[in-house]
């Protein structure tokens, strides 16, 4: 039997005046584990998590939630899930204690128990050193933990998590991570938007891929890494400064547009047929490009979003700041 699905989607449309965030988007998620929703700013994501979650009706198509029609049942669909946004959703002149109490006993907890759930999430977020400091005064990573903590006082079935580690440290997305692997050992089924391809990679058993309001590809991140029929040479040189250099050069040898890394010493390029790989490190040789490292694999993500759309996961923001 197939598994059952937490969320079924089917030509799902939302529009803001001229603009249509949303073009038809059909999903279908299983439940457990992690379900990716992977795009740049302006994609379509935040707009899609909101009608999901009821905060936003739909202006076409259809949507179940856990069972339920979004826009028949969103009384039902709110009781069985919770929503974590792009920003923290906390009162920054109470401490963290207090917010979590304060939350807990809206939720119908009594003082007591309010008072242990607090206690039991701060524990478990890593948060017990800060529990009396106003939220104002907490880092960044401290307050998406905290926000993640009061999303699950009582441990929803399904969590949708919009974009949870932008503007974080590397040691709090990290963190953050953990805190979504130890969600879903518990049971909950994890809906995950990113516009970071390697926290897909690292987090989600399948993953859609939305550009302008519609699913261009989806399957696990091996699946779609595999749709390119590719595989990619990393290459870093020794000296940065040269890195234009070596790029023209792998350009010419490989026949390829050639992508420069983060990292201001790596380049990136598709190759086709790995015996090319060989010949363009010959090149560098003969051209005195001293490199450092080399390796030929799989595409990243970020290079199957490009060959699925043809431009990098950076572009303008635009549903997201219409639904904002």
């Amino acid at each position: 039997m197939p598994p059952a699905l937490a969320i079924e989607t089917s030509g799902l449309i939302k529009r803001f005046g001229a603009e249509t965030a949303v073009a038809g988007i059909d999903l279908a998620v299983p439940a457990g584990g992690v379900y990716g929703v992977l795009g740049p700013n302006g994609a379509g994501k935040t707009t899609t998590i909101r009608m999901l979650a009821t905060l936003l009706a739909p202006d076409g198509g259809t949507a179940t939630v856990l069972g339920h029609d979004v826009r028949l049942q969103p009384e039902l669909v709110r009781r069985r899930v919770s929503l974590t946004g792009q920003f923290a959703s906390l009162d920054e002149d109470l401490t963290g204690a207090e917010n979590l109490v304060l939350l807990a006993r809206l939720l119908g907890f009594s003082r007591a128990g309010a008072r242990s759930r607090a206690g039991q999430l701060l524990a478990a977020f890593d948060l017990e050193p800060a529990a009396g400091r106003q939220v104002k005064l907490y880092s960044g990573g401290m307050r998406r933990r905290l926000d993640i903590a009061a999303s699950i006082i009582v441990a929803p079935e399904l969590i949708f998590l919009d974009e949870p580690t932008t503007g974080l440290d590397p040691r709090s997305r990290n963190q953050v991570w953990e805190i979504v692997r130890a969600l879903v050992a518990a049971g909950t089924t994890v809906l995950l938007t990113t516009q970071y391809l390697d926290e897909a990679d690292q987090l989600a058993d399948r993953v859609a891929v939305i550009d302008r309001g519609r699913v261009i590809a989806e399957g696990t991140p091996g699946e779609l890494k595999a749709s390119v029929g590719s595989g990619s040479l990393h290459v870093r040189v020794v000296d940065p400064a040269r890195r234009d250099e070596a790029a023209a050069v792998l350009g010419a040898a490989l026949g390829v547009a050639v992508t420069a890394a983060s990292d201001p010493a790596a380049l990136t390029a598709r190759v086709d047929d790995p015996r090319a790989a060989a010949g363009a490190l010959t090149a560098l040789a003969a051209a005195d490009i001293p490199v450092t490292t080399f390796a030929l694999g799989q595409p990243s993500l970020d290079e199957v979003f490009l060959a699925l759309t043809g431009h990098p996961t950076e572009i303008p923001d635009e549903d997201e700041e219409i639904a904002s």
